[in-house]
């Protein structure tokens, strides 16, 4: 999503937060999700001042959009699964929809499926380890074969499956993993997400008030200790200061 972004906007000023001391989101609560995300979003808005934020997160955005919009200052871009685009495009009209336990048990993936995909067949499969899998490969780990062949098959294995053709990507890791997905694809499958979408709507929100360049700031509520493998991937994306967010370490 972050290239996405810097596509269409090259140059402007980016911090990113990763909320390390509350991850994963995926196998929590919808009220831990709730308040971790205001509370998180809260300080950052505080302290940084963002001309936009964006909740690159499809938990954190169908359990807390309704509750951080209304408390923080500026336009705030939610990431949510991609089933519009996945069923203008599918053939067979049977989608899948790989995301976290959270996101795929929400009544807003439910409700996405009914407005958009309503003439398809949409699967649903919560997974963790395809998660836990992408901040792996993030620190030069690789990815074991049978993470994604088992995430694959929570979906193939679902009566309608054997027509499936296109597999959302419904969590802002799954992405980094896709030539690992598409490899232990039984078949070829199409694999949709909403980065594209999602730096349009930043770019047309932001308008002419585009951050200025500046160097990418990465910040994190937990210890940075254990991120120091991270460190050459996120220099590579253009983060050239690593620090912990004061006051936000235990949430």
């Amino acid at each position: 999503m972050l290239a996405a972004i810097r596509r269409l906007l090259p140059g402007a000023a980016v911090a990113y937060c990763a909320d390390t001391a509350g991850f994963p989101y995926g196998t929590k609560s919808e009220g831990e999700v709730a308040a971790r995300v205001a509370g998180l979003l809260g300080r950052l808005s505080e302290r940084l001042a963002p001309s936009l934020a964006v909740i690159a997160c499809n938990t954190a955005s169908t359990i807390a959009l309704g509750w951080v919009r209304p408390v923080v200052a500026c336009p705030i871009v939610g990431t949510v699964p991609a089933i519009k685009p996945a069923a203008e495009r599918s053939a067979s009209r049977v989608i899948g929809v790989l995301g976290t336990e959270a996101t795929v048990r929400q009544p807003y993936v439910a409700d996405l499926a009914a407005r958009f995909a309503a003439d398809c067949t949409v699967l649903l499969h919560g997974t963790t380890a395809l998660v836990e899998a992408a901040e792996a490969k993030l620190r030069g780990v690789a990815v074991d074969p049978a993470i994604p062949a088992y995430a694959l098959a929570g979906l193939i294995d679902q009566p309608g499956g054997d027509r499936l053709d296109t597999v959302v990507l419904a969590c802002t890791h799954f992405p980094l993993l896709e030539a690992e997905l598409a490899a232990a694809a039984p078949r070829p499958l199409a694999f949709v997400d909403g980065a594209a979408g999602i730096a349009r709507r930043v770019a047309t929100l932001l308008g002419e008030a585009v951050p200025a360049p500046a160097p990418g700031r990465f910040l994190a509520t937990g210890p940075l200790a254990p991120l120091a493998p991270l460190a050459p991937a996120l220099m590579q994306h253009g983060f050239m200061t690593i620090a912990q967010l004061e006051g936000a370490g235990g949430g």
